[in-house]
């Protein structure tokens, strides 16, 4: 058992601590870390929360393997290649369960973990348009991140790691001595204290959010609203901006499904350098969804608003998607010196045969590049979890196709853990799969029109772009500091992260939202300049621009930005089973024409006043036992000296 910290170790001068912050700064190491916090549904919750209203203060002790046994409740810190193992553990041993403080886990590279997914083996099944639900995509899921955990759980930073590990070796060499070095967890949720246990319920009482965000879209070139001579079909082209994790801020998705996202970019840069693309037969139309990773909330929100015809999907209708192409993972592509990638498809054989010839055409226009493009195993039950399940659950006719960089099984060992980060995907594969999708959508959107050879080959992608955009959305070196995202807006954060966040801001405000996270207010002004034709009388702006059709980009920029012709458009992003009424959210019941409303989980995330987690020393508590008990014995001693002593005088004055 611990105490509070009525005895500190501080180490150097004393003289130097001039304040109570000196004092406080001295006594307690503030940790740098990530935590696991309290998600739910319309069934229940996962995730971490503090058992209930306070903080907790346990001894660090270190968790090697795991046959570790603990002897009290303690604070574990475990190794992050333990990770998987730990959790499994924990969820069937309530003996273990009962002694776990909360959980300390370490960062440690790629080097050290051959596998590591929280997610289950086929993520979120619920949405598949098939009945097949036993393959395997990802066998390296373990189904950890779905459990509720009562304890707390944080991630580390490699220097909090090391200071860690140096804490818990001297627990445990000074086992028999009176200090003892503590964690203290700061993770009440709002939800635990409201007594809130799923979506609907935390939200009528407001002790949570939506997860959600705003989605992108934008076309080539420009539609214009007020002419029905543009209303092409159109060709659907998709990619992810969200990743999920165990841990909510350390979710990079860098291969699932980042590499997506800058594929896409990076194609839309190269398209938008082609003249005449009007004279083309068909309309591309890219679309960034936002929560895919939780239900599906971008694309199944997109598709919502297309039915109703809502303003932020203005001058397209969900009638004219003649086909659909999505980029899913395409970083982990050259496994054999080459970039291989596969094509996933489902819906009209016909249409879906047009796409893959035109996927065949572009990587054979790619002459020494040699990037191939195989069809997925017809032994597969479907298309993987994808953005496409949307789009065919909302119609069944539809056809599409994703492109990835696995057949059967996912390639990404890490697929939504912190270690699918910027080490885990090639740049190559990336640009190549750029390369093949420019392409490909010039041959799609040519329609029956003869394909000009010399276009064709003049597509090229900016490898440089590709390696820019994972420095900005990958790393934090240079982070959202980098050039060509201060181009465009100001970041509130340096270091990214693809976590949806929740919905912010009310569902009436999305045409010009006040808030987006930085990573979809820098996609949207970046699609917004690619896609752009420069308005007739350019001018600075600092918001909306005066003539319709026209739209400000880089208005945060110093200097403002300036006004362009362009159709791009935020679109919310959150559950299709919410609604906003009386300055609150309310769950909907199931919606019988939506095939997939019964499968929407209704994410919230718990409020909470602070997260924190610190350390310092203590004394123990048989420290304290053994004071008190010679405390008790000089007492006990005290007593019978005077005792004595009033005896010995009483008989000396009697004697007198």
């Amino acid at each position: 058992m611990i105490e509070g910290p009525s005895c500190l170790c501080i180490l150097g001068d004393a003289a130097t601590l001039e304040s109570v912050p000196d004092l406080v700064k001295a006594m307690y190491i503030n940790v740098e870390s990530f935590p696991c916090v309290r998600l739910l549904s319309h069934s229940g919750q996962i995730g971490c929360s503090n058992p209930g209203h306070d903080k907790i203060i346990a001894p660090i002790v270190r968790f090697r393997n795991r046959n570790d046994q603990l002897v009290q409740p303690s604070a574990v810190l475990l190794p992050l290649d333990q990770m998987t193992d730990f959790f499994l553990r924990v969820s069937n041993d309530p003996e273990l369960y009962r002694k776990i403080a909360g959980v300390l886990v370490e960062a440690n590279g790629m080097d050290n973990v051959l596998e590591l997914s929280p997610d289950r083996k086929f993520p979120q099944q619920a949405f598949a348009p098939y009945s097949n639900l036993s393959h395997y995509w990802n066998p390296a899921g373990s189904g950890i991140m779905w459990n509720k955990y009562d304890f707390p759980v944080f991630l580390l930073s490699e220097e909090s790691t090391q200071t860690l590990q140096r804490l818990a070796d001297k627990n445990e060499k000074s086992a028999n001595e009176y200090l003892a070095n503590v964690a203290e967890f700061d993770l009440v949720m709002q939800t635990t204290k409201a007594g809130t246990h799923d979506s609907e319920s935390c939200l009528r009482e407001q002790s949570c959010l939506p997860l959600g965000g705003q989605s992108v879209w934008t076309s080539l070139p420009p539609i214009s609203n007020s002419s029905t001579r543009h209303q092409k079909p159109i060709i659907m082209v998709t990619a992810s901006q969200d990743s999920a994790s165990f841990f909510r801020d350390r979710s990079l998705g860098a291969d699932s499904p980042i590499s997506g996202l800058i594929a896409l970019l990076t194609a839309i840069d190269a398209l938008s350098h082609l003249h005449d693309l009007s004279n083309l037969k068909k309309q591309l139309v890219f679309a960034v969804f936002n929560g895919e990773g939780w239900g599906y909330l971008g694309s199944r929100k997109f598709l919502q608003e297309l039915d109703q015809g809502a303003d932020s999907v203005n001058g397209i209708s969900s009638l004219l998607i003649d086909q659909v192409l999505e980029i899913g993972s395409v970083g982990k592509a050259i496994s054999q010196g080459y970039p291989l990638f596969y094509a996933h498809a489902a819906g009209n054989s016909s249409i879906l045969k047009k796409i893959v010839d035109a996927l065949q055409s572009a990587s054979e226009s790619l002459g020494s590049d040699n990037v191939k493009v195989k069809p997925a195993a017809s032994s597969n039950p479907g298309v993987p979890p994808s953005s496409l399940m949307s789009f065919i659950g909302m119609n069944t006719s539809t056809s599409g196709l994703v492109l990835e960089d696995f057949d059967s099984q996912f390639s990404n060992r890490f697929y939504h853990s912190t270690l699918d980060g910027p080490a885990n995907i090639n740049s190559s594969s990336i640009a190549a799969a750029a390369a093949l999708v420019a392409r490909s959508l010039y041959i799609l959107a040519s329609g029956d029109l003869p394909i000009d050879l010399i276009t064709l080959n003049s597509i090229k992608v900016n490898a440089s772009l590709v390696e820019e955009l994972i420095g900005c959305l990958l790393k934090c070196d240079p982070g959202l500091s980098c050039g060509i995202v201060k181009n465009f807006i100001s970041p509130r954060n340096l270091c990214p992260s693809h976590y949806v966040g929740v919905f912010q801001d009310l569902p009436s405000g999305t045409q010009f939202p006040s808030y987006a996270d930085d990573i979809s207010r820098f996609i949207w002004n970046f699609l917004a300049d690619r896609t752009s034709s420069l308005a007739g009388n350019s001018t600075s702006c600092t918001g909306k621009c005066q003539d319709e059709g026209e739209i400000c980009v880089g208005a945060e920029v110093e200097g403002g930005g300036r006004c362009v012709v362009s159709t791009t458009r935020y679109v919310p992003a959150y559950s299709t089973r919410l609604k906003f009424e009386n300055n609150s959210w309310h769950v909907l019941p199931v919606n019988s024409s939506d095939p997939l409303s019964a499968a929407d989980p209704v994410w919230t995330e718990s409020f909470w006043n602070t997260i924190g987690l610190r350390v310092y020393a203590v004394q123990t508590t048989t420290y304290d036992w053994l004071v008190l008990l010679i405390g008790v014995i000089i007492t006990t001693a005290s007593y019978l000296v005077v005792i004595v002593g009033r005896s010995y005088i009483s008989k000396l004055i009697k004697r007198d």
